[in-house]
């Protein structure tokens, strides 16, 4: 009985080690990045925020992915989102150290060095998707809905005002008190941030236009973890 006990556990572990092999992540290389196309990229990062938001993310061991990445680097996507503290994108896709570029400002905000970034992203360093993501409750959106004033940021939060102008005026009031305003804003703000990487890079476009890279935008629920995403 004590043999056939220990046969069990045995089986047992070993079926449990198993289990965890096939959930421990991969980190990126040369070869699995360029397998990836940009569907398959969007739906990493789809799959990624699911574990995320059932709590059955990757196992990762981080020190091991710093010596896997410190000669190179192969994400396959370049993910622009807001500097809130909630939504860190590598936390919200589970993904990992070199997996993906993670440009943060506020109001998830296009400019030039953000263009920049994602220029030397997709052509240099081969990223197969191009996400801009708002999320919901924005501090930034609310400033610029309000017209709040402040330094820097207000030169910052005027790069939002075309996204409120594109929301009709039969959504009243106009302000943060208005969550299905606000709401509606960073909707607009992402899109028309889509646009702008279109529009403002020629680079970016040939590429889109050639199906080597994807554009797509998405939001962030900080309620409940989830992403929707805005395919065109």
């Amino acid at each position: 009985m004590r043999i056939r006990f220990y046969t069990v556990l045995i089986t047992c572990t070993i079926l449990s080690y198993s289990a965890l092999a096939q959930e421990r992540a991969v980190t990126q290389t040369h070869e699995t990045q360029a397998a990836i196309t940009p569907a398959q990229a969007l739906q990493i990062l789809k799959d990624g925020n699911k574990r995320f938001c059932s709590e059955k993310m990757l196992h990762r061991s981080f020190p091991e992915q710093v010596k896997e990445t410190a000669k190179h680097q192969y994400p396959f996507a370049a993910v622009v989102s807001c500097m809130d503290s909630r939504t860190s994108s590598e936390l919200v896709f589970d993904q990992g150290i070199g997996d993906i570029f993670s440009i943060r400002v506020a109001g998830n905000v296009i400019n030039k060095d953000v263009l920049g970034s994602l220029e030397y992203a997709a052509k240099v360093t081969g990223v197969k998707l191009i996400m801009v993501i708002g999320h919901t409750q924005c501090g930034a959106i609310k400033g610029a809905c309000d017209g709040v004033k402040l330094g820097n940021l207000t030169e910052l939060l005027e790069k939002i005002k075309p996204a409120i102008d594109a929301v009709p005026q039969t959504v009243q009031p106009r302000t943060s008190k208005n969550h299905e305003f606000v709401e509606d804003v960073a909707k607009a703000n992402v899109e028309l941030s889509i646009k702008e990487i279109t529009e403002q890079s020629p680079l970016l476009k040939e590429l889109a236009d050639q199906h080597k890279i994807a554009l797509v935008g998405a939001m962030y629920d900080i309620s409940t973890g989830q992403v929707t995403f805005y395919e065109h």
